[in-house]
């Protein structure tokens, strides 16, 4: 198992591909780095995926969660494999943005999917602090199926049946308390402190959002191609008309990470 040893929590690392360019990949709360491997293959150059501190096969420590946490992470795998490129989802746009408030140049090209956080508080915490309530004090599989079985996943399941598949491949390398300790202390923060500060960003980046997604809000994207000078914003209307659009999307990122389009 792949491990990159920091000076202060092991982080699982896999690569995808050879080359330039050296694109890192990180993923969202409650996930892994295989959140992104079924479009790596696609993706020019090499793909680096990892799993952030107390998710997946990483290191759990007891704290340390906060978002400079994760973007200390991020940048050390970045630093380690050469990356210049960086695709996030979610937390993993919040680690880069945090890293991009205080070095605008860190990357050359960036790819946001679904952003979800900003310098804002943190939306639906309540909802969050239950899953890690669901979390903690159980055995492993029984904190998963009591996370797959909350009603508010399985209304989204009736609503999107790929949602129940998805989470059951995130979730079957969890680690359950490990998760418990990032949620609990990642709600409590936000990656950036002055959002004017991203107008200093002017690397090319591309932005994807769904319109009605409550934790990844599409007016978050907005807020950001507002910002910084050379984003794109792609925005659709529902979970239908996205997963439609999957084709087009990773041709447009692969291209996009590439340099040609």
């Amino acid at each position: 198992m792949p491990m990159l040893h920091t000076a202060d929590v092991d982080l699982h690392v896999e690569v995808d591909g050879s080359g330039d360019p050296v694109t890192v990949l990180a993923h969202g709360l409650s996930n892994s780095c295989q959140e992104l491997a079924p479009f790596t293959p696609m993706l020019p150059g090499t793909a680096v995926r990892f799993c952030f501190r107390g998710h997946g096969h990483s290191g759990a420590p007891a704290s340390g969660y906060r978002f400079a946490d994760f973007a200390r992470d991020l940048d050390a795998v970045a630093t380690e494999y050469g990356a210049t490129q960086a695709v996030g989802t979610s937390l993993g746009q919040g680690a880069i943005c945090s890293l991009l408030e205080h070095d605008p140049d860190r990357f050359e090209r960036m790819v946001f999917l679904l952003p979800a956080a900003l310098d804002l508080d943190f939306a639906f915490k309540e909802r969050f602090l239950r899953t890690a309530e669901m979390l903690e004090g159980k055995p492993r599989a029984e904190a998963i199926e009591a996370i797959l079985s909350d009603p508010d996943r399985v209304l989204g399941y009736l609503q999107a049946p790929w949602r129940r598949e998805f989470d059951e491949a995130m979730w079957q390398d969890a680690n359950t308390q490990g998760l418990a300790r990032a949620i609990r202390e990642v709600v409590e923060d936000h990656p950036v402190e002055d959002r004017e500060l991203l107008r200093k960003v002017t690397a090319p980046v591309l932005i994807l959002c769904l319109e009605g997604d409550e934790i990844h809000p599409a007016e978050l994207g907005r807020t950001l191609a507002d910002l910084m000078p050379n984003a794109e914003l792609l925005v659709y209307e529902n979970d239908a008309a996205m997963m439609e659009a999957i084709p087009f999307l990773v041709q447009k990122v692969s291209s996009f990470l590439a340099g040609t389009a």
